[in-house]
């Protein structure tokens, strides 16, 4: 490297790079997508021959033939989609010359310093509207009497996963958690009112934590030769079905359906 003038140039193209790389993965987007955001931040800040690697837990990028390289861990993943448009629409503002890279970098620091979340109560209101509408989809034959049923037993499952996870670090535990809260709830309903279909309320309550974009971005990545990312998701999403599925049996295990 020639100077202190480009370390210093380069070291911040590698900031910015990083912590948008992170933040995309955070919010679940595809490794493709990670790495072609950072690739076209750093080739438009007038970096030549950017090297990127990604995958579900680091992000490691190299600049100037390998003399500078960083590895940026990432410990959160979510879906998040906007997060992940705010962080490529940002890219491509400055891929057009509409902001510097001062700017980029100062924007993608308020991105991650104000993280965009819907407010829980229109989370809650989404996951009990999705856990109805979703049963009617996946069940053939169900009665109209589950229909409010599925929504407040997706509801009640969906605010158990969200508080129980803010307080444990243990992966995969706050699906079973929220499964079994779901089956008991479920249970409770049908023993109570009776003519409700147990299994209606559960598939349509239990589709809001069914990992349904992992899979997906799973699959994408399999498809454009990530294969370590696509695997980790595939077996992260594998578990999460698992934990879900085993939260429910073990309810019905002991109580019975």
């Amino acid at each position: 490297m020639s100077d202190k003038k480009n370390i210093k140039y380069y070291q911040e193209v590698l900031d910015v790079c990083l912590i948008a790389g992170r933040l995309m993965i955070e919010g679940g987007s595809e490794m493709y997508r990670v790495e072609d955001t950072m690739l076209r931040i750093s080739r438009n800040a007038g970096v030549h021959d950017p090297q990127v690697f990604a995958t579900p837990t680091s992000v490691i990028m190299s600049l100037d033939g390998g003399d500078l390289s960083r590895i940026e861990r990432v410990k959160e993943r979510n879906i998040n989609l906007e997060l992940v448009d705010r962080v490529n629409s940002l890219s491509r503002e400055f891929a057009a010359k509409k902001i510097t890279l001062d700017q980029l970098k100062q924007k993608i620091i308020d991105v991650a310093n104000g993280i965009p979340y819907f407010p829980m109560w229109l989370q809650v209101v989404g996951a009990a509207v999705l856990s109805a509408t979703l049963m009617v989809l996946f069940m053939d034959d169900y009665d109209w009497i589950d229909f409010p049923a599925a929504a407040i037993v997706g509801a009640l499952g969906f605010i158990t996963f969200y508080y129980f996870k803010r307080f444990t670090n243990v992966r995969f535990l706050s699906e079973l958690i929220a499964a079994m809260t779901m089956a008991l709830v479920t249970i409770a309903i049908t023993h109570v009112f009776h003519g409700m279909s147990t299994d209606n309320i559960l598939t349509g309550a239990l589709m809001t934590l069914v990992p349904g974009l992992a899979l997906t971005n799973a699959l994408r990545d399999l498809f454009v030769g990530d294969i370590l990312s696509g695997m980790v998701r595939m077996c992260e999403a594998a578990l999460t079905a698992f934990a879900l599925g085993g939260g429910v049996g073990i309810v019905i295990k002991f109580l019975g359906a």
